[in-house]
C-alpha cells in the first residue's frame, strides 16, 4: 500500500505486519529459555562461580557463556519481534547533507571564495582552510 503524497510526513509505503503465529510461539519458547538462562546466571553469581580458586576456575567461562547465551537469545527474540509484529514503513523526508543544518547556513552551503570576503584576508583564508567555522 503506498500513497501519491509527497509533502513532508507523508507516508509513502506501508506494508502491515504479517503476525504469524508460528512466530508468536517461538518467541514465547525463546522468553521461556530466556528466564532459564537468566536464572541461571544469577544462581551462579550468587553461589560465588566466578570467584578464583573455588571450582576449578571454570566458574568464570560458565558465567561467560550464560551471559553471552542472554545476549543471543534476546536477539532473536527482538528479530522475531520486529520482523514480524512490526509494521514497514517509509515516511517522506527532505534529503539534506548531514554536515550542512551544523555549522552551515544554507547559503554558504558551496563554501566562500578566496578573493573576496567581508572580514579582510585572513579571515577569508580562516573561512577557507576551515569551512566549518561558527559565525
Amino acid at each position: 500500500m503506498s500513497s501519491s503524497g509527497s509533502t513532508y510526513g507523508d507516508i509513502h509505503r506501508y506494508e502491515p505486519p504479517r503476525e504469524s503465529t508460528a512466530a508468536a510461539i517461538a518467541i514465547v519458547l525463546l522468553t521461556f529459555v530466556q528466564i532459564v538462562f537468566v536464572a541461571m546466571f544469577v544462581y551462579g553469581l550468587s553461589e560465588n562461580w566466578g570467584i578464583a580458586g573455588t571450582d576449578g576456575g571454570t566458574g568464570n567461562t560458565v558465567l561467560g557463556f550464560l551471559l553471552t547465551a542472554i545476549f543471543v537469545n534476546l536477539g532473536f527474540i527482538l528479530l522475531l519481534y520486529r520482523k514480524e509484529f512490526l509494521p514497514d514503513v517509509m515516511i517522506v523526508k527532505k534529503r539534506r547533507r548531514k554536515w550542512e543544518d551544523l555549522y552551515v547556513r544554507e547559503e554558504d552551503a558551496d563554501g566562500t571564495s578566496l578573493a573576496g570576503g567581508t572580514g579582510g584576508f585572513w579571515d577569508t583564508i580562516k573561512r577557507a582552510v576551515y569551512p566549518y567555522y561558527k559565525r
